[in-house]
């Protein structure tokens, strides 16, 4: 029985009654999908693909790209991905966990792929038309004024939204498209006015609020990593709450230099919390964000990742760079990456203001030792970190996107960002692709242990070396799903 016909016989509609049902009666993954992006040299004549890995270890295909389904253009550059329907509408029988929405950042373009016809072999849908389903950028220009689509989150009432960046001319701009869940067009704008930037979201209707994160302006981070840029204030550093019903911003919350670009945002997943957690990128820091009990949301750093002052490196300051973060779905940990310095970790959370550190691995990165960086001053460790090989090959780049699987007993980790900061800072991922890592989690007394046996190498790609970004499960899994509480009315946009 495949993931999705499991979570069908078990419930009404797609998902699970609660995270903890999912997380307790949840199947084991045995595919996933992983968006793969060209590189540069190669990118106008060759387009991005999806592809589907083997993760089932009683198959004799495990740990092998069993599928790719090759996009339709040429410099999309594929990202994240979400889908049509998800835990928010499972008291929705109609509704099917069968659409995997696939946002480009910098084509503008929005794909759907079909996954429920044969999980194995995702095709482009084309809901029996003759030509496949997609939002063109021109539609998103005359239709949102929008550029550069992120996140992809179901919504209860079986629509669709996604966040974007910028403005058709990739200025900084952020906004959110809302697309007709079986029609797979726009719909319209969701929020009333647009705002200074955008990227990640998060919503919580029991509470009438969603939180959105920002990055920057398109124009900068297409471009590379530029600290200029930061000082022109080109990149965010704000959480901005917004009435669920209103569709407005009732709040900013500036996090100051030490919040520099929030990126991915996590409410709890109890869907009565009032309260989640945010990674900074640049100040390389995790804030606890919560609503008081005057109504007003506040934010605080709980976890602080030290700069390392280095030689031979961009600057004489390394940051962590917090790129990717997960909650588990009983909401007693948290994990994330350190993509500059190079390793994951993972807190116990049951102390909301208090995170404890109780697991953490290194997975290449930029200190590790060997390399043309040397650390001269660090305030966590004595010596820099040894080479990590898996399975004979040495790891490449750091540790970048992160899936936790639904029992929490398995961590997925890719190691590519973006295309363009990819070839900043680790130009080997360009030339020889990225990797795919399986790290063993301890859900009982915390710890991880990387996985020696599991690697999937993307430099070997039967044209050259690609790099693998986000990791889904056709199932869901736990930064996909949004759980509603059950007073809730799925109507609630």
């Amino acid at each position: 029985m495949s993931d999705c016909e499991e979570e069908s016989a078990c419930c009404g509609g797609p998902g699970y009654a609660s995270p903890l049902s999912a997380m307790r009666s949840g199947a084991r993954e045995t595919l996933v999908y992983i968006p793969c992006i060209i590189p540069p040299s190669r990118r106008n004549v060759e387009p991005d693909y999806l592809v589907t890995v083997d993760v089932d270890p009683k198959s004799p295909t495990y740990c092998k790209v069993i599928h790719r389904l090759h996009m339709p253009n040429v410099a999309d550059e594929l990202h994240h991905s979400g889908w049509n329907a998800c835990s928010s509408c499972h008291d929705d029988p109609s509704r099917s966990r069968n659409r995997l929405i696939l946002p480009s950042v910098n084509s503008n373009r929005i794909y759907v792929v079909d996954t429920g016809t044969d999980q194995r072999k995702p095709q482009l849908d084309t809901l029996n038309h003759e030509v496949f389903i997609s939002i063109e950028p021109w539609e998103m220009t005359e239709k949102c004024g929008m550029s550069a689509p992120h996140t992809t989150h179901c919504l209860g009432s079986g629509d669709i939204m996604i966040s974007c960046m910028g403005d058709p001319k990739g200025d900084a701009k952020g906004g959110f498209v809302l697309i007709d869940g079986k029609s797979f067009t726009i719909k319209k704008k969701w929020e009333r006015e647009s705002i200074e930037f955008g990227y990640d979201f998060w919503y919580q209707p029991y509470h009438n609020v969603m939180i959105s994160t920002e990055w920057g302006s398109p124009k900068a981070f297409r471009s590379g990593f530029n600290p200029d840029h930061v000082k022109q204030g080109l990149y965010g550093q704000c959480l901005n709450v917004w009435d669920w019903q209103k569709h407005e911003r009732i709040q900013r919350i500036d996090l100051g230099d030490e919040g520099l670009i929030p990126l991915e945002i996590r409410f709890l997943h109890d869907p009565e919390a009032t309260e989640g957690f945010v990674g900074c990128a640049l100040s390389s820091n995790v804030f606890r964000f919560w609503r008081k009990p005057d109504g007003v949301w506040d934010a605080e750093k709980v976890i602080d990742i030290p700069s390392k002052k280095v030689q031979n490196w961009a600057l004489p300051d390394m940051p962590g760079l917090i790129t990717d973060i997960l909650l588990s779905l009983d909401d007693r940990f948290i994990y994330f990456s350190n993509w500059i310095h190079g390793d994951i970790r993972q807190y116990d959370i049951t102390d909301r203001r208090n995170p404890k550190l109780v697991g953490q691995v290194w997975l290449g990165g930029s200190i590790q030792k060997g390399g043309k960086v040397k650390v001269t001053e660090d305030k966590e460790l004595t010596r820099q970190p040894e080479p990590v090989y898996v399975k004979g090959r040495l790891v490449r780049g750091g540790p970048q996107m992160i899936q936790l699987s639904l029992d929490g007993k398995r961590l997925y980790v890719t190691s590519s960002l973006f295309s363009s900061w990819d070839q900043q800072f680790y130009p080997e991922l360009i030339t020889e692709g990225s990797q795919l890592f399986q790290i063993d989690v301890d859900t009982v007394n915390g710890g991880m242990t990387l996985n020696k046996n599991f690697l999937v190498d993307f430099g070997d790609e039967p044209n050259g070396p690609v790099m693998a970004h986000e990791v889904r499960y056709p199932g869901g899994d736990c930064s996909s799903d949004i759980w509603l509480a059950s007073t809730v009315g799925k109507n609630k946009l």
